[in-house]
């Protein structure tokens, strides 16, 4: 009897989001391959609906930047998903905050969970609780 293993693990891989890799400069008219190869990811199944954008190769952002992550957002929200953006620069980051855009960043914490290692400072005579 011949049994063959499979390739990683089963639970870890399905766990793990895709990633789909952005690198640029980016024009206007290239906003419909990545928002295809999106949606092809999320119809794929076994996503957990989340795809990781790596938007590290972007290089300098710029308003064609932002026009591209909007749309790969509102592709993921009207298949059932969502991104996350993974290694965005701190130009990024304020250029979509400039335009009021919020994007679930890979590595930070959740909204609703305090970031790891805050502890509440006591001052001294506070009663205990």
């Amino acid at each position: 009897m011949n049994y063959a293993t499979p390739a990683g693990l089963p639970v870890v891989d399905a766990m793990t989001p895709p990633v789909l890799v952005i690198s640029g400069p980016l024009t206007r008219d290239e906003v419909s391959g990545p928002c295809d190869a999106l949606r092809a990811l999320l119809d794929g199944g076994g996503t957990g609906g989340v795809v990781v954008c790596d938007v590290g190769g972007l290089g300098p952002p710029g308003l064609a930047a932002v026009n591209l992550l909007a749309r790969l957002q509102l592709t993921a929200r009207r298949a059932g998903g969502r991104i996350r953006l993974r290694d965005p620069s701190a130009a990024l980051c304020a250029l979509l905050d400039l335009v009021g855009l919020r994007f679930e960043m890979e590595g930070q914490p959740e909204q609703r969970e305090p970031p790891l290692g805050v502890q509440e400072a006591v001052e001294p005579g506070d009663p205990a609780v």
